[in-house]
């Protein structure tokens, strides 16, 4: 039987790395973008406009399927590091993760890959290492992103429960080349080699290779056991470390480590000046609190089951740059 992969959110930073390595098996993959966006389709590869929040609207991703074997990976989603949960953020995150699961069920696929986040997993002690649970809830997490994605993730395994096979996976910070959707991170990255980066604050985390996640994600299709989570994870990095291997290797000024107690002072009127200047700003209360919480997350089981080892993150910081003066020279 023919295999067929589907892909939400197919133009994300994870999305379209994941289709640029499932387009090397040579299979079918459908891509799911917005209505507002565009892409051309390629040999074996079919986009469809669509939207989560609208279920009638996802029904062509699943056209015609019935002689194949359908694998779905739900990567879309609104990562958003501000501390409440939008309306968008709850419908995108949650509803629309209810309607792909339903979908999924009326569909008899084979497998659904759900992308999770390491925020759904509930935070310990700083002592403690984080390793993957069975059983998420909004109210044991902080942050909208979080909570929304704690709730989606209880979703995908009480579906399971139900007959669905489908696996959780949980990436970390994630990082890489390819991005055309404004990962928070590689903003980062940008923005302190064009000079836009005016301090680094003291704190960090756990960063994670994009085209790592996405082996991750296929590994977790073909390996991974029903109803299980992977945490899709690589280890801690401070972020002034982060930004001395950009240095390194596109070059840059050095820049003053703001103590976070003057970064969290700070950060209300820089998210006021982004808003007026209808901008993202790079820092929030939220994304500071992150930077200072338990990263210390285990991805052994992932290791152990799929295989999954990432990366070093010079690696990848060198990949991204050149990535992104290849995209410069080439707009």
């Amino acid at each position: 039987m023919d295999k067929l992969y589907i892909v939400t959110g197919a133009t994300g930073h994870l999305g379209n790395t994941l289709i640029r390595q499932l387009k090397k098996r040579g299979s079918e993959i459908r891509g799911l973008i917005l209505p507002t966006e565009t892409a051309a389709n390629q040999p074996g590869i079919r986009y469809f406009q669509g939207d989560v929040r609208d279920k009638s609207s996802l029904e062509p991703l699943f056209a015609d399927t019935d002689d194949r074997e359908v694998i779905v990976f739900h990567t879309a989603g609104i990562i958003d590091i501000s501390e409440k949960v939008s309306q968008s953020m709850y419908e995108v995150n949650v509803g629309g993760t209810r309607n792909m699961v339903e979908l999924c069920r009326e569909h008899q696929v084979k497998r659904l890959v759900y992308v999770s986040s390491v925020h759904a997993i509930p935070e310990k002690n700083k002592l403690q290492v984080l390793e993957e649970v069975d059983h998420f809830s909004a109210d044991q997490v902080v942050g909208g992103y979080a909570k929304t994605k704690a709730e989606a993730t209880q979703i995908v395994l009480d579906a399971v429960r139900e007959g669905l096979d489908a696996v959780v996976v949980h990436p970390s910070g994630i990082l890489g080349p390819f991005d055309s959707s404004r990962n928070h991170l590689v903003q980062m990255i940008s923005d302190y080699i064009c000079g836009r980066l005016p301090a680094c604050v003291s704190g960090g985390y756990d960063f994670v290779d994009v085209r790592d996640v996405a082996a991750g994600c296929i590994a977790a299709a073909e390996k991974g056991r029903t109803g299980e989570c992977y945490i899709l994870s690589n280890r801690h990095y401070e972020v002034k470390d982060v930004l001395k291997m950009v240095k390194d290797v596109g070059g840059g000024r050095r820049l003053p480590v703001l103590p976070m107690w003057m970064a969290k002072a700070a950060a209300p009127a820089m998210e006021r000046i982004a808003k007026w200047k209808k901008i993202r700003p790079l820092y929030t209360k939220y994304s500071l609190y992150t930077l200072r919480s338990n990263d210390r997350f285990s991805h052994d089981k992932a290791t152990r089951e799929l295989n999954y080892h990432p990366r070093d993150l010079y690696q990848t910081i060198r990949d991204t740059i050149l990535w992104m003066k290849r995209r410069r020279r080439h707009a």
